[in-house]
C-alpha cells in the first residue's frame, strides 16, 4: 500500500466525492494536499506518495510514478510498476475511509497527471473524472484513447503554454486524440509555466463543481 495524506470533512457522508491527486515528479505526498482549501469542502482528499525514489534517476529527493524516457514516453518496465501499485491502492483507499465515497475523481499534476490520465484509459468506467494539470498522454501501448476507453470520459486539461517542461504542443496533441475518441473534454490554457496557478485552481473547482454534482450515490 502507498504512503498517503488524507483529508476527511467535518461532518463527512456517505457518498461524499473523493478526490486522489498525484503530484508530479521529484516531490512527495504532502504535495498536493496544499490545494486543499481551494478544493470542494465536502470532498474527501487523498494525495498517494509514488513508488520510486527518484534520486537514483536524477530526480531529487523526492518520488516517481516512473521513469521518464524523453518526448511523452515513460519507461515501459516502471510504468507498468506505478500503474499496479496504484491500482492496488484505490482498490484498497474505500475501505480505509470512514464513509464509502460517491464519485472518484483522479487528477494530478505533471507526471501524477500523466499517470491519472493513463490509469483512467487502462480501467474504463472506474473513475469519474480526471483532472490533468501540465500533463501528457503517455506513448505507451496501454494506454489508447479510443471510443471503447474514452467515449464519455470527462476530462479537465490545464496546462500553460509557456511551459518548458512538458510542451504546449504535448497537451494539443493529447486532447486532440481525447476528443477524436469521444471523451467529455474541457480544456483551459494559461500563459504561463510548468505549475498550477490561482485561475487554473479556480478553473479547476468550478468544474468539479458540475462534474461531482449532488445525488450520486455511494459506491
Amino acid at each position: 500500500m502507498l504512503l498517503y495524506d488524507q483529508h476527511i470533512p467535518e461532518g463527512a457522508k456517505d457518498g461524499a466525492p473523493l478526490l486522489v491527486l498525484l503530484h508530479g515528479r521529484g516531490s512527495h505526498k504532502g504535495d498536493l494536499m496544499g490545494l486543499r482549501p481551494a478544493l470542494p469542502a465536502d470532498a474527501i482528499i487523498v494525495t498517494p506518495q509514488a513508488p520510486f525514489p527518484g534520486a537514483p534517476w536524477g530526480y531529487g529527493d523526492g518520488w516517481a510514478w516512473y521513469r521518464f524516457l524523453g518526448g511523452t514516453t515513460p519507461e515501459p518496465e516502471t510504468f507498468e510498476e506505478g500503474q499496479a501499485a496504484l491500482e492496488a491502492f484505490l482498490q484498497e483507499i474505500p475501505s480505509r475511509l470512514p464513509v464509502r465515497p460517491g464519485p472518484i475523481i483522479l487528477g494530478g499534476f505533471s507526471q501524477g497527471a500523466t499517470t491519472s490520465l493513463a490509469y483512467t484509459l487502462r480501467h474504463p468506467g472506474e473513475i469519474d473524472g480526471v483532472l490533468v494539470f501540465s500533463g501528457f498522454l503517455a506513448s505507451h501501448p496501454s494506454v489508447q484513447a479510443r471510443p471503447e476507453t474514452a467515449s464519455g470520459l470527462r476530462v479537465f486539461w490545464a496546462h500553460g503554454t509557456r511551459d518548458q517542461m512538458i510542451p504546449f504542443a504535448n497537451a494539443t496533441d493529447g486532447r486532440a486524440a481525447l476528443r477524436e475518441a469521444g471523451a467529455d473534454l474541457t480544456a483551459r490554457d494559461y500563459p504561463i509555466g510548468h505549475w498550477i496557478e490561482a485561475q487554473e485552481l479556480a478553473d479547476a473547482v468550478n468544474w468539479l463543481s458540475t462534474t461531482v454534482g449532488a445525488g450520486v450515490q455511494p459506491r
